[in-house]
């Protein structure tokens, strides 16, 4: 199947039947997740794979109940950088130079622009900039998920400061930006599974400017 056909089988899995993802998929769906673009290359995110089946009942509450929490096979917790740091820079560019085997002073010009400008910034400021580079992982992730046949169903409704609390994120410099259950979909029980996708029409989404 192309991207395309892909894209319209997947949908945001409302019932999950608890079979396991097999790992070699989960590892794809990761590793398509790291290989996301972000701004400045400085992927201000982590990504925390649970499984833990007493980990994923404890956060069954703290996202409202929603049942694909206990019943997926993995838990993906997308979690930004509270703020950007020069020593989160600094690391960055000096692994960007290490693996490249360039020296440090090819990037130092961008370098100091970033540490003149972002750590400056107010917390939640650069918090919200940290996560939106998560979302385009986000997204790269359910593609990949798609392509595999792995349902994946993004989620924002849990309570976030709970979350971030119960996986220790604060001591680690880390917030919650978006979770996504990976597992497959229950077909006797999903009310959504069946229903057409709907999307605005290509007219009222798209305007071309020539």
């Amino acid at each position: 199947m192309g991207i395309l056909e892909n894209l319209n089988w997947r949908y945001a899995t409302k019932k999950m039947n608890g079979t396991i993802v097999p790992q070699d998929k989960v590892d794809t769906i990761l590793e398509a997740a790291r290989l996301a673009p972000s701004s400045s290359g400085l992927q201000p995110y982590e990504i925390i794979v649970i499984s833990n089946k007493e980990l994923l009942e404890k956060i069954k509450p703290v996202a409202n109940g929603q049942t694909q929490i206990s019943d997926c096979s993995h838990l993906l917790v997308f979690a930004a950088w509270d703020t950007y740091t020069e020593d989160r820079i600094n690391e960055v560019f000096k692994r960007h130079s290490t693996e490249r085997n360039m020296p440090e002073s090819v990037s130092d010009a961008y370098r100091m622009m970033l540490i003149g400008a972002y750590p400056k910034r107010p917390a939640e400021e650069n918090y919200q900039h940290a996560a939106k580079q998560a979302y385009i992982s986000l997204g790269i992730a359910m593609t990949a998920a798609a392509e595999l046949k792995v349902d994946a169903t993004p989620m924002e409704g849990f309570n976030y400061p709970a979350l971030d609390e119960l996986l220790g994120l604060k001591e680690k410099g880390l917030r919650t930006a978006v979770i996504l259950p990976l597992g497959y979909r229950d077909e006797s029980n999903d009310w959504l599974m069946n229903l057409k996708k709907v999307r605005t029409p290509k007219d009222k989404f798209i305007t071309e400017i020539k």
